[in-house]
């Protein structure tokens, strides 16, 4: 399998901003570091292009996005701030997603060392996501007849609004979302599939929602492709995250998730998602642990 990473293209952020940015750059240094996953098997991704881009989104807001011409308003949902660093970083987060969907039909699976912007909508974005990464790979692909049918299965702890609401009438495209009710966004859209936990929720009861609902979603959509956001918010530490799940647990959950796609020969994209913990080393421990995980199980391909 091979890693994408785009944290080289850097996104200028104002002092203080809650946004953990330095998480990409120090998450692939720690892969290289460690040496468990070897250095040939990380690539830059393409950029994702326009017409790409607009599989999943109006060209309006496209066209807003690339020539800064986003109002205030629009502005201020996304998160952050214009530039065209922002727009550069923003089409290669995009290109890693579409760049491991095709990794995973080669090798069975792929991953984006970014990634997982699931609160982007057609028309805007917001929540730190500008562009909805998952559902422009999966069109992206069936545009190009490589697959059929594709299954998102949001881990994150953020309900997948955006994803929900952009493939709501697309029968091809399975949306899963397992998240904090009480947890942002505060309305909620409706996935194929959403399993709302209770604040505190802890691994057993976790896991066990995941398990079960994974299950229905892989028996009603029979994809071609899994889009896996392996969001880290879950963690008990985490500042907007509200649910209660160890590292231990969320190792769990990424090792049931991706052996059984490896078992059923389920092609699976990885993504990073969010990821809060006050300590930015617990945010880059936890997907580094995704990371091995999935070199682990499918690291030999290739």
């Amino acid at each position: 399998m091979k890693f994408y990473y785009c944290d080289e293209f850097v996104l200028p952020l104002p002092d203080r901003h809650r946004f953990p940015m330095r998480k990409y750059a120090m998450l692939r240094e720690r892969i290289l570091a460690e040496g468990v996953i070897p250095a040939n098997r990380l690539e830059v991704p393409p950029a994702a292009t326009d017409d790409e881009m607009k599989l999943a989104h109006d060209a309006e807001y496209v066209e807003r996005v690339c020539s800064g011409t986003l109002t205030p308003e629009q502005v201020r949902r996304l998160g952050f701030p214009w530039s065209p660093e922002l727009v550069e970083r923003s089409r290669r987060s995009v290109g890693g997603t579409i760049a491991a969907a095709r990794s995973a039909l080669m090798y069975g699976a792929g991953m984006n060392l970014a990634g997982g912007t699931h609160h982007a909508f057609r028309d805007r974005g917001e929540g730190f996501c500008v562009f909805n990464d998952s559902v422009v790979a999966a069109r992206t692909l069936q545009q190009r007849e490589e697959i059929q049918k594709v299954l998102i299965l949001d881990c994150d702890v953020h309900q997948g609004n955006g994803t929900a609401k952009i493939v709501e009438a697309d029968p091809t495209i399975f949306s899963f979302s397992i998240h904090g009710a009480r947890n942002y966004p505060i309305q909620k859209e409706v996935s194929d599939l959403d399993i709302a936990l209770p604040d505190e929720a802890d691994d057993a009861l976790y896991l066990e929602a995941l398990e079960e609902g994974m299950e229905e979603a892989l028996a009603a959509s029979e994809p071609d492709l899994v889009c896996y956001l392996a969001g880290a918010d879950p963690y008990h530490k985490d500042r907007f995250g509200r649910l209660g799940l160890s590292r231990e647990g969320l190792a769990r959950r990424d090792r049931m998730v991706l052996e059984r796609l490896a078992q059923a020969n389920i092609p699976v994209s990885i993504s990073m998602a969010g990821g809060y913990a006050p300590e930015i080393e617990d945010i880059v421990a936890l997907h580094y642990q995704t990371a091995c995980i999935a070199w682990e199980l499918f690291g030999t391909s290739l």
